[in-house]
């Protein structure tokens, strides 16, 4: 695997929630810089250090909602 990718949402709290899309990965940070290193830090410690993927792609959710 060369790469995962996470699905990054706004938490309803603040900051930010992140699940992998095909693993059993999920994380939550306060801000983007957070983020990132937890991130990483998850991937880290979810594969082994021979599977690590070697790019991390975060696909961002913005969801709004307008009244009509």
């Amino acid at each position: 695997m060369n790469e995962v990718f996470f699905l990054v949402e706004d938490a309803p709290e603040g900051g930010f929630t992140a699940k992998a899309l095909g693993e059993s990965i999920f994380t939550e940070a306060e801000s983007l810089e957070e983020l990132h290193l937890n991130v990483r830090d998850a991937v880290r410690c979810h594969f082994d250090e021979d599977n690590v993927p070697k790019m991390i792609r975060l696909h961002f959710v913005h969801e709004e909602v307008l009244a009509v």
